[in-house]
């Protein structure tokens, strides 16, 4: 599973870790050699010398690399202060540039190579055998091995292994992650079942349908391994400053060595120049953020991310589990002409509690909250394509939809109330039509002001919500929100199409829930999970919302303002301070030593402004 750009970003990422220890390594000994030991400069400096040679010649190869290839980023001055350092007999300086450079680049390495693990979560989670009956034996067999056709039993609590139908068994399925559907789905025989889903309590024997590369969890694996293949890289807020900076140094120390006919001072102003505010002040600002973030219940994942959501312009939204709370409520009883609504729910809760329907919790829950007693059933029965029936008190009492309704009983539907959005079922009592339930995924409180302050707060100028359900649903919550523009009926490979156009034209935020979700998560320029449903969509997105609710999502965009405004401070004026101290230089007023220790003091002061940053502000939410 692994691809050809994973496994470089797994060497290089080595390859820099290795180098960075090596540095620590160096660094130690010849401190240990030169005030521990008492031995001689000369001898103390062999170990950096070392360091230099395995990390420091490597590092500066790859630098003169990207000069050729005319990639001016903040590294490749920091690869002229090494060879500086050489040249002027600080080997210290020149290791500790070593260490700052190649750990800033494993970290790097490591970002790029965790977007692999998608891929491997996904295949985790999904079983590499299946029980299939044969020749009337049960056996375990390969996953690639299932033929159209055999009977494969899915036990209790395991994820169906294929795209199918159910021959035997009643039970429910758990197919969220990747429908996008909030429910627990009920099946019984003649129920489709996908491939991902989890089951229920109970053993269902299904056919199969599908070969397991033409599944719906392979076709989910397809498109993630696509959207991971055309991920766009981001451009780093380090190389964006260091592109202007890099340039700027070189020409004030060649400027001064020109002008003077002295190389101490091309010496003198590259030392000063190492840009230390941009390889550490920004490092710490993100680091700081990360953790201040982590305390928030808000895990960032790809500290990028951190980098680019105050810059989007578009936030795109899932519906289940982001701005809904995904479980259905009760909110309409529509009862024929002479019935008592309570008499009615009383009745129909009493059966209902026998039932593991998806609404089956709602209407219970209904009935309870207005004070029904519940009756014990005398009969239940709840066969396929007619519903739930059962008997209560006397009368028969059956819950349908208006489509099975349609089917058997197509006289009653002039007695319904028009369709509405939603989910509803229908309730017959004694056979006659008694009531029309109507019933809403609830939406989060504070959704609509959310999304109302985004444009004001956070310069987001387009709003999206994209969801798998259906049309009418995506329409009242985007109504109930305040989104004029929304989209139902949605594919993962709907959503991914959709996500990466929107990514191609402005930066764009996802916020999502659920295994379908995960390739959009990747396309998007910053992915946002909710909750801990899914490994696989918590890999897939470079932010894990656990205490799920849209407030944190507006924390989290304030931290990355504000590790944006303080990076910045940090290593723009780290970079002004240097430009002074690199003019004195040039001037010959500040020699190699002292231009050394003055950035030393520049960097400390850049990096203790950074530090700012995991100090925790009064509020991070302003809606």
């Amino acid at each position: 599973m692994n691809s050809p750009t994973a496994s470089a970003s797994s060497s290089v990422s080595r390859q820099q870790a290795a180098i960075a220890i090596l540095s620590i390594v160096a660094i130690t000994l010849h401190l240990v050699l030169l005030y521990g030991a008492g031995t001689e400069v000369t001898v103390a400096n062999w170990p950096l010398l070392a360091a230099l040679l395995f990390g420091g010649v490597p590092l500066v190869w790859d630098l003169l690399l990207k000069l050729v290839r005319r990639e001016f980023g903040s590294d490749l001055i920091a690869g002229i202060s090494i060879v500086t350092s050489v040249l002027l007999g600080e080997y210290l300086a020149g290791t500790l540039v070593v260490l700052m450079l190649s750990g800033g680049e494993a970290l790097e390495s490591y970002a790029v190579q965790s977007a692999s693990s998608v891929l491997q979560a996904l295949a985790k989670r999904m079983p590499s055998i299946a029980h299939c009956k044969r020749n009337s034996k049960l056996q375990d067999i390969a996953l690639e091995e299932l033929q159209i056709g055999d009977v494969v039993l899915v036990l209790p609590h395991e994820v169906c292994p294929i795209d199918g139908t159910v021959l035997e068994g009643h039970g429910v399925m758990d197919e969220s992650y990747l429908t996008g559907e909030p429910y627990m789905i009920s099946k019984t025989p003649g129920s489709d079942v996908m491939s991902g889903a989890i089951n229920g309590e109970s053993a269902l024997t299904i056919r199969a349908d599908k070969l397991a590369i033409d599944s719906r969890y392979a076709k989910i694996m397809k498109v993630m391994q696509s959207s991971q293949q055309h991920r766009p890289r981001l451009r780093r807020l380090g190389d964006q400053l260091g592109a202007i900076y890099t340039p700027v140094a070189v020409s004030i120390a060649l400027a001064a060595w020109l002008l003077s006919g002295d190389p101490v001072r091309f010496l003198a102003v590259l030392v000063v120049a190492t840009p230390c505010p941009l390889l550490i002040a920004i490092p710490v600002a993100i680091i700081g953020s990360i953790s201040l973030a982590a305390r928030r219940a808000i895990i960032v994942r790809d500290p990028a991310v951190l980098e680019q959501v105050d810059n989007c312009q578009t936030m795109i939204f899932d519906k289940t589990g982001t701005l809904t709370y995904g479980q259905p409520e009760l909110t309409e009883q529509i009862c024929a002409e002479g019935l008592d609504p309570h008499f009615v729910l009383a009745l129909v809760s009493s059966i209902e509690q026998y039932s593991k329907h998806p609404l089956s919790t709602a209407i219970v829950t209904a009935g309870r909250q207005q004070g029904a007693m519940l009756h014990e059933a005398s009969e239940i029965s709840e066969r396929p394509g007619e519903g739930l029936t059962g008997v209560v008190s006397g009368k028969v009492i059956n819950i349908t939809s208006r489509t099975k309704l349609a089917k058997n009983r197509a006289e009653l539907l002039e007695q319904l109330p028009p369709q509405s959005p939603g989910l509803e079922c229908i309730v017959l009592i004694d056979k006659k039509y008694a009531a029309t339930y109507q019933f809403r995924d609830k939406p989060r409180r504070e959704g609509a002001l959310f999304v109302h302050h985004l444009a004001k707060r956070h310069g987001i100028q387009r709003v999206v919500l994209l969801s798998g359900d259906r049309e009418s649903e995506v329409q009242y919550l985007a109504e109930l929100v305040g989104i004029s523009e929304y989209y139902g009926g949605q594919s993962p490979e709907d959503k991914l199409a959709f996500v990466t156009n929107e990514a191609s034209k402005a930066k764009t935020i996802f916020v999502g829930d659920g295994i379908n979700d995960a390739p959009a998560l990747l396309a998007a320029t910053v992915g946002i999970a909710f909750g801990q449903n899914s490994d696989v969509t918590s890999e897939a997105s470079g932010v894990v919302i656990m205490d799920s609710s849209l407030a944190k999502v507006d924390e989290f965009m304030h931290i990355s303002r504000r590790m944006r405004r303080i990076a910045l401070q940090s290593a723009v004026g780290g970079m002004v301070l240097s430009l002074l101290a690199m003019l004195i230089a040039a001037a010959g007023y500040l020699p190699p030593v002292a231009g050394a220790i003055t950035q030393e003091v520049i960097d400390v002061a850049a990096v203790l402004n950074a530090l700012r940053v995991a100090i925790p502000p009064k509020s991070l939410v302003d809606f």
